[in-house]
Formats: C-alpha cells, sequence, structure tokens
C-alpha cells in the first residue's frame, strides 16, 4: 500500500506566558478540574517562561526524521499536529487534504498503551477527520513500540553513563501515573500484558538488562486529579524519601515513561525529585530521554517501513503488538478502553 506523508502527532504545550492558561484549559476540558489547579500546574509553566520545551523538541525531532526518510530513499514528507495547542491537529489534516495528501502514516508521540498514552490518539485522529470532512486522508497510527531494540538500547546507553561518578546508587524507573480504574480497564480479562502499568514493567526490565542493572525500582510521578481517586503509586518523591530511609546515598532516575525532556520530565524530575534528593544530601543523576538520540529517528523510519515496504517488526518482548489503526478505529487487540466513570446526577 502506497503513503504520502507521516503524520507527527503529539500532545503540545504553550510557547509563551500568554499560552498557559489556555493550553491547560484545554487539557483539561470537560474534566471539571477546579481553577485553583490549573494556576497551581501553569506556575510550572511559568517557571520556565510559560514555554513547554515539546514543541521545539518535536520540531527538531521531525527534522531528524525527515533526514533519515531521505536517506532511507523514502520521500515523505512529515507534518506536524498536536491535541491541545497549535498547529492543532484538525488545522495540520486540513492542510495535508490541501496538499492533496489522500493516505499517511501516523507516529504518536508515546511508546505505550492505554487510554491517554494511545486512544487518545486515535480520538485524536478521528476527531481530525471529521473536523476535515469529505477528502479528509486515510490515517494509518503507527504501532506502540516500548520494546523496540532501539528504544530499549537508547536508554540502556543513557542508563549506563548516568552511573558514572555515582557508585552503588539505586536505579528507578519512573513514568507518567494514570488512575488505577484506567490502568485495570486495559485490555480483555487476564490479559495483563496489555496494561500500561505492565508495559512499563517489560520496558524497565529490559532497558536494566541491556544496561547490565540487576535491581531496580518502578515508581511513578506527575498525579493529578482529586487525592480520593487511587492512582499508580509510589511517587518518585515519597520514593526517595523511602530509599533514603533505607540507607541509600545515591540514585539514578531513568524517565522511561518518555521520549523527550518535555516539561513533566524538567519539573517533576530535574526539580522536584533533585530538590528532594539534594535536602537528604543524595547524589542524583537523570537519564536522558531518547528523542534527541539518532536512534530514535531511525526507529520511527523502522516504524513507517512496516507499512511501506513490509519491513519486519523488531521488539524484544512476548507482548502482543498493539496500537496500529485505520482512521481512529480502535486496534484489534482492543487494548485501550477509556475507564467507565460512574454515572453522576
Amino acid at each position: 500500500m502506497s503513503y504520502d506523508a507521516v503524520l507527527w502527532l503529539s500532545f503540545g504545550g504553550p510557547e509563551g506566558p500568554d499560552d498557559v492558561m489556555p493550553f491547560l484549559e484545554n487539557v483539561t476540558r470537560g474534566r471539571g478540574v477546579p481553577r485553583e489547579r490549573l494556576e497551581e500546574v501553569a506556575q510550572h509553566y511559568q517557571h520556565f517562561g510559560g514555554v513547554s520545551p515539546i514543541n521545539e523538541l518535536n520540531r527538531t525531532a521531525i527534522a531528524a526524521v525527515e533526514e533519515e526518510l531521505r536517506a532511507q530513499g523514502l520521500g515523505l514528507p512529515v507534518y506536524f499536529g498536536n491535541r491541545n495547542w497549535e498547529p492543532m491537529v484538525e488545522q495540520t489534516v486540513a492542510a495535508m487534504k490541501a496538499d492533496g495528501v489522500r493516505r499517511a502514516l501516523v507516529f504518536p508521540t508515546s511508546a505505550y498503551g492505554g487510554y491517554s498514552a494511545c486512544r487518545q490518539y486515535d480520538e485524536d485522529i478521528d476527531r481530525a477527520r471529521a473536523a476535515v470532512g469529505d477528502g479528509a486522508p486515510e490515517l494509518v497510527k503507527l504501532r506502540q513500540f516500548f520494546d523496540h531494540p532501539l528504544f530499549v538500547g537508547a536508554f540502556a546507553d543513557g542508563l549506563r553513563a548516568a552511573h558514572e561518578g555515582l557508585d552503588g546508587a539505586r536505579t528507578v524507573f519512573c513514568a507518567h501515573s494514570v488512575p488505577v480504574s484506567a490502568d485495570r480497564a486495559a485490555g480483555p480479562p487476564g490479559e495483563g500484558g496489555f496494561r500500561y502499568s505492565h508495559q512499563i514493567a517489560e520496558a524497565a526490565r529490559l532497558v536494566a538488562a541491556e544496561a547490565g542493572v540487576g535491581t531496580y525500582d518502578v515508581v511513578w510521578q506527575s498525579r493529578s486529579g482529586p487525592p480520593q481517586v487511587p492512582w499508580l503509586e509510589p511517587d518518585i518523591v515519597d520514593h526517595i524519601d523511602a530509599i533514603h530511609a533505607e540507607g541509600t546515598r545515591s540514585v539514578v532516575v531513568c524517565p522511561v515513561g518518555f521520549v523527550s525532556d518535555h516539561l513533566e520530565v524538567i519539573w517533576d524530575l530535574d526539580n522536584e525529585a533533585a530538590e528532594r534528593a539534594a535536602e537528604l544530601g543524595m547524589g542524583f543523576a537523570r537519564v536522558a530521554t531518547p528523542g534527541a538520540d539518532p536512534r530514535f529517528a531511525e526507529l520511527v523510519v523502522e516504524l513507517v517501513r512496516e507499512h511501506v515496504s513490509g519491513a519486519p517488526a523488531r521488539k524484544l518482548s512476548e507482548f502482543p503488538a498493539a496500537g496500529c489503526t485505520v482512521n481512529g478505529a480502535p486496534c484489534a487487540t482492543a487494548c485501550c478502553e477509556p475507564a467507565k466513570r460512574p454515572a453522576t446526577r
């Protein structure tokens, strides 16, 4: 099957102080998040001048992917669209239609399953095509890649580098937390391999094994929502307190749940977690995310070639390949259903 383009689909982020609150309102629309909570989160962005690094990181990665596509003889343009901030995916898909794109592959900037990490990108695709209407290009979303050897290898090299100079440091893998109910909703009954938390655990195992790390922990960060709703735990800062109490004197944090250094990495880890470790007198190092590694562009193009030229799907785990969809339809594994919410009156 032939394709005309690649759509790089991401979360989006503000690019100036005046963008911050409108962006957060987009992110939380329909969720009933109190204004004071938005203002609290807004301060994280204002700490960095109201600019999230995510859009610039995406542009840099897109340029690398375009170069790799050319190097491999695939003359596919790469379009950039976001869920929550400009360039909005609806506008991007409209531009693709105007440019004559009829069929495109979609790369979502998340390696994992789960509702917000996978299924919500299907909804973005469906919403954008509906907004464009007749003649909207067919959009085929690429699969999840948390167990791809290039993804694992980049993190493993970063983990080894972070351990240099920190003898005996405890390795802690970290990912964005989600509600426990959402995690349990993933996949058919008994298919734990579909769960986001199990994929994170598997990615951590693969990275640790390649880096030669025998002992490690898996923890979570960036939780939000009302405190009475259970989310995946323990939190990274709480865990630093716990391992310090056990006698650990240094820690290496690997943000295995993220592909690039966007705001939740540089705030929650480079600020909050690093500051807590410093307060406790602990050594601290944070592993680089793979988005700026040359292997990441190679990974994206490999995923493209699975569709363009039938390249074999390389993966290191026994977990089923999932996440590939056409025009936003749920994939065959049905692994990313949203958690059912109780009815309200």
